[in-house]
């Protein structure tokens, strides 16, 4: 049985602010904040790595103190939204996903005591 998350949303964006740079790979840099719609939620926005300038914005809810829910928000390039359906786009999203859920284990720790 999973149980519900009892962890505060500030402990938890800086645990995920600490933790996912660590998972990502080098250069990529993300920035976590609250989700201010919801109090188990996480705005996860990632700037990839190298000359194609991407940034993926993802939005991640905790289901339970184990598991979390991660959607896809948008993608922009040079700060112009691009259609997420690209293949190359949706092979990094599918990758920032992974990376997304590899964090949520990593702090299992703390999210499920």
């Amino acid at each position: 049985m999973n149980s519900e998350l009892n962890v505060g949303q500030e402990v938890l964006v800086g645990a995920w602010q600490e933790r996912l740079p660590t998972i990502l790979k080098p250069g990529d840099r993300a920035q976590v904040a609250a989700d201010l719609a919801n109090p188990q939620g996480l705005r996860i926005h990632i700037e990839a790595a190298g000359r194609q300038d991407y940034s993926f914005d993802f939005e991640c809810r905790y289901v339970d103190s184990r598991e979390v829910q991660v959607k896809l928000v948008d993608v922009e390039r040079a700060g112009v939204v691009v259609d997420e359906r690209n293949e190359n786009v949706q092979g990094m999203a599918g990758d920032y996903t992974r990376h997304i859920h590899e964090c949520a284990q990593a702090l299992q720790q703390i999210t499920h005591p």
